[in-house]
């Protein structure tokens, strides 16, 4: 076995598509390879990907691929032979189609098949070529690349269109030091490549055999051509030059994979910048040296933002002042430009901007910014409210009387969509909520507002950080809510992939703040709060709404590691306070532990089955008289005893407890299906231990359906 080398050198690839670029053509030109035999199914696989080449080595491929016996069904008997067992023009027509002759009637098969007999043709179907599969496999690979956005061009005749990704000028196809021929975008399969454009030792590299590729295009050409090793030499540069400061570099794998892409021999130098930029927010120049420059800022060690930050070139001069300086040169038009809209946007009260939301279009079915931001407040007063009359305790700042709160939540509702006016959130959208913080905290506002403000749309992704406080918690509610429940209002649902209002995120908001923080709010009561708000603007969303939140849950649960059985028994009750949900997933999985667990899971399926097929009302009370059988006297005997208890255990929130308790029920239960007829002919008995049953049910199923357990 020889190992197989594809390069296609194309001009300058998008850098933030070209990591999965580069791992679909490997994966899919590597697979296609195994599929046709021509590769174990384990060959090792390496991917290259720089920004001007994609390319895969495959170990161990074969000149060709083992000859394969295959069987071919033809026809039924009786359509191919007459009765005298001579070929009928059918059976010949059919032969001919896959060149064979009559003269290997005589080699068919009969087998049957179903009722019938058929005929079937062994034959011996030739393995591919390398030439033959690679060209297979390099079709598939280009027809399959996650293209984002297809260049046409023409070749060098004037006329042949080509689309693809970016012009390509080169394609190599070697196995071991031979060259398979094999054609692509207008070109054909040659040795060679070109090296870095300015740092090579020479412009074009003549690759000798598949396995020196890296090591020549390294030493020749200056280029790295893996992905994964030019990151990873990028990542320690980063930190070496970091370390030489005693600072860290800001932690962005995205930035990483996208500087990555841009440069083939990376070399990271040290720049800086002046130090009263350092005034200005440090998000805002974080954010325009990463988004504009690909810079990587360096942190202290209280993660605050320094002067220095570090650059990763695609050259690597004796002398890196020029460099150096040119970076600094340009980032300072950039932070300067942060700093003017820093300054020019202090100048204006965050309530002064407040009549210009009125003129900033949300929806134009659902009204301005102001409109919104009406609403907004308006919700997050009925919070406070149900906050303030929660069955359960909930414990608001020492300084904080829900009047006090709720005066706060007001304040931080308000002014929170204020700062999409500023400048710099103008300029760098992604800066919203935070920018209206600090403006907060410049005016001389409460700082629980100026956190509110700030972290209203926290969480923004999956694993970001909650509201810090509980005015901030209050008002990301209501805003993720008055998004939902007005989007789904007017018919506005996520379908399949698209979700162009971030609804499945939205949703998700609201069900960590609901779990996490284990507040007793409960979200029928929550989302029926928020409807008032819209008027007449929508219809009531409420049954829809709580099925997308049931629906996001159960992903959410599965995606913590909780098993489909555990999460359909809990959300099987529908729980309204989901801040529960947590422990009755901890009490069902200690549940499922116990001996006991799958004999009473089966019974509680068993009598969800029964009670389901009762006409009519089902009996509640239970006559003592009429327990005849002593294994239905023993049954009721176990429920009177263990239902107070476990109760008592689920009242205090203890489901772990009471679900435990309910194990002292199996001996009853079993023996009752054993020795106990429930569809008795005296209709009085019936009723009476259908009640029975119903009690069972209901004493078994208050933390979760049990019957979802079983198997």
């Amino acid at each position: 076995m020889t190992n197989l080398l594809v390069e296609l050198f194309v001009e300058e690839l998008p850098p933030k598509a070209l990591k999965k670029l580069g791992d679909s053509f490997a994966t899919v030109l590597a697979d296609s390879l195994k599929a046709q035999g021509l590769a174990a199914a384990d060959a090792a696989v390496t991917s290259f990907a720089s920004p001007r080449r994609l390319g895969v080595h495959v170990a161990g491929v074969a000149p060709k691929a083992a000859d394969k016996a295959v069987q071919q069904k033809l026809m039924p008997v009786a359509v191919a032979l007459t009765a005298d067992g001579q070929p009928t023009p059918a059976l010949l027509k059919k032969l001919a189609s896959i060149g064979a002759g009559p003269e290997v009637v005589p080699q068919l098969k009969r087998q049957p098949d179903g009722k019938a007999e058929a005929l079937f043709w062994d034959s011996v179907q030739p393995g591919a070529t390398l030439a033959q599969g690679l060209q297979k496999a390099l079709d598939e690979t280009l027809a399959k690349l996650p293209i984002p956005k297809v260049m046409t061009y023409q070749l060098a005749d004037g006329w042949t269109d080509v689309k693809f990704v970016r012009p390509a000028h080169g394609l190599i196809a070697l196995h071991g030091a031979d060259l398979v021929p094999v054609q692509a975008l207008g070109l054909t399969s040659g040795r060679s490549t070109q090296g870095h454009r300015f740092e090579a030792a020479q412009a074009t590299v003549s690759v000798d055999t598949a396995d020196s590729y890296a090591t020549q295009l390294r030493e020749q050409g200056a280029v790295i051509a893996s992905f994964a090793e030019r990151r990873a030499e990028i990542s320690r540069q980063l930190k070496a030059a970091a370390d030489a400061l005693s600072l860290t570099p800001i932690d962005d794998d995205a930035l990483l994979d996208e500087v990555t892409a841009l440069v083939e021999r990376p070399n990271v130098l040290t720049c800086a910048f002046e130090q009263e930029f350092l005034a200005v927010p440090q998000e805002c120049l974080i954010l325009t040296m990463k988004a504009n420059q690909k810079y990587f800022p360096l942190l202290d060690s209280h993660g605050k933002l320094t002067r220095h930050f570090l650059v990763v070139s695609n050259i690597a001069p004796a002398d890196a002042s020029a460099v150096t300086g040119g970076n600094e040169r340009v980032v300072r038009p950039r932070l300067a430009d942060a700093k003017f809209f820093f300054d020019q946007d202090r100048k204006k009260k965050l309530a002064d901007r407040l009549p210009g939301l009125a003129k900033v279009v949300y929806h134009g079915k659902l009204g301005s910014q102001g409109e919104r931001a009406e609403r907004v407040t308006a919700i997050a007063h009925a919070i406070v409210q149900q906050l303030s009359m929660a069955t359960l305790p909930y414990t608001v700042e020492a300084d904080d009387e829900f009047k006090v709160l709720d005066s706060k939540v007001k304040q931080a509702a308000t002014l929170a969509k204020c700062d999409l006016l500023t400048d710099m959130v103008g300029e760098f959208p992604e800066l919203q909520g935070i920018m209206g913080g600090y403006y907060a905290r410049h005016e001389g506002l409460r700082d629980g507002v100026a956190i509110a403000i700030e972290d209203h749309y926290k969480p923004r992704f999956a694993g970001d950080a909650l509201p810090r406080n509980h005015t901030g918690t209050v008002v990301a509610l209501a805003d993720k809510l008055e998004t939902l429940v007005g989007l789904f209002g007017i018919g506005q649902l996520p379908t399949g992939d698209k979700d162009p209002f971030a609804l499945r995120r939205h949703a998700l908001g609201v069900i960590r703040i609901l779990v996490e923080k284990n507040l007793p709010l409960e979200l029928p009561a929550l989302i029926a709060a928020a409807v008032p708000a819209f008027g007449e603007l929508i219809t009531n969303p409420s049954d829809a709404l709580l099925g997308f939140f049931a629906d996001r849950l159960a992903v959410s649960l599965r995606d913590q590691g909780y098993s489909a059985q555990e999460v359909d028994a809990v959300l099987a009750l529908q729980p309204t306070r989901l801040g529960d949900v947590p422990k009755r997933l901890v009490a069902v999985r200690a549940f499922a532990a116990l001996a006991e667990a799958a004999s009473l899971a089966a019974a509680n399926k068993r009598v969800g089955n029964i009670l389901k097929k009762v006409e009519g009302e089902l009996p509640t009370e239970i006559k003592p008289e009429l327990l005849q059988e002593a294994a239905e006297q023993a049954l009721a005997t176990a429920i009177a005893e263990v239902q107070p208890q476990a109760d008592r255990l689920f009242e205090q929130h203890d489901y772990t407890g009471s679900l435990k308790a309910l194990a002292a029920l199996k001996a009853p239960v079993d023996a009752f299906f054993d020795d106990v007829m429930v569809n008795a002919e005296d209709p009085a008995l019936r009723a009476n231990r259908l009640a029975l049953l119903g009690r069972l049910h209901a004493a078994m199923n208050r933390v979760a359906d049990l019957s979802r357990l079983a198997a």
